[in-house]
């Protein structure tokens, strides 16, 4: 799929070029940290002249970039947040967000860049003797490291609301209303049996969206399905604000909720092929 899913929302009617320079600048900000500095500042130059055209060329480059990019075995690193880790207050602490980030995310890194190594090692030597370990490593540690990426991108500051466009349109034929969607959603996350996630995934083979639950990071979850909001329910992600109050964390959560970037997600989804 082409960048040009930015301009997808003129063939659903009622899009502008404001609508689509913040289209662009919200996506921006969720990939700059994967990007090189000079392409950055084209795309921030075209933006600034406001000439559609050019912008769409520069983002139909760095979406290719990125498609190109490729981690190293080992080789992944903690992204930066995207907003200071104080940002999310009150409805999430900043003593959480830094522990959360620094320590937990950190964590599932490295446990992915250790497992990948191990199992490379194994390769090398032909010798498979601990590879169920190394493989069940990878796909934890992965997992929490992939989820824990989407989350934070997933919320910013004075977010919250209610979606907008094609991805409201999706989640009202889909759940009959918005509301219907969020109490479902809410009840999901409330009910994750020990530790997990719950998430909103879009699946290519049913054409429609759904609500999953995943315990612990990598169990519980369907094949081909496409996450584009997650909500992780890890003690850790609340404990320290709300003990075992986890219905209200959940409910503060819809504060921050960032549909711009759950928007992009969505239609980045749809215009995949399987």
């Amino acid at each position: 799929m082409s960048a040009s899913f930015f301009v997808a929302y003129d063939a659903e009617g009622g899009g502008s070029m404001q609508q689509y320079i913040h289209n662009v600048q919200a996506w921006l900000e969720r990939v700059k940290p994967f990007v090189e500095e000079e392409a950055l500042g084209r795309l921030k130059m075209e933006l600034e002249r406001g000439d559609v055209a050019r912008i769409h060329e520069e983002v139909t480059n760095i979406y290719e970039q990125l498609q190109r990019k490729r981690v190293p075995i080992g080789g992944h690193m903690l992204p930066k947040l995207p907003y200071a880790y104080n940002a999310l207050e009150p409805y999430i602490a900043e003593e959480i967000m830094r522990l959360h980030h620094e320590k937990h995310h950190q964590s599932y890194v490295d446990g992915l860049n250790r497992a990948e190594k191990m199992m490379q090692q194994a390769r090398e030597k032909n010798d498979y003797a601990l590879l169920k370990h190394w493989e069940r490593e990878a796909a934890f540690h992965g997992s929490g490291h992939y989820l824990h990426t989407m989350f934070w991108n997933n919320m910013k500051p004075r977010g919250g609301g209610r979606p907008a466009g094609e991805l409201l349109r999706q989640i009202e034929r889909d759940f009959g209303s918005f509301e219907a969607f969020q109490r479902h959603f809410t009840e999901a996350a409330k009910q994750v049996e020990g530790s997990g996630w719950a998430l909103l995934v879009w699946s290519p083979f049913a054409g429609r969206l759904e609500i999953l639950q995943a315990e612990k990071h990598q169990n519980g979850t369907q094949w081909t399905t496409v996450p584009i909001l997650v909500l992780d329910v890890w003690e850790h992600a609340y404990y320290l604000q709300y003990k075992n109050d986890r219905a209200t964390y959940v409910q503060q959560w819809w504060n921050v909720v960032n549909w711009d970037d759950v928007q992009q997600r969505f239609i980045n989804a749809k215009g995949r092929v399987m």
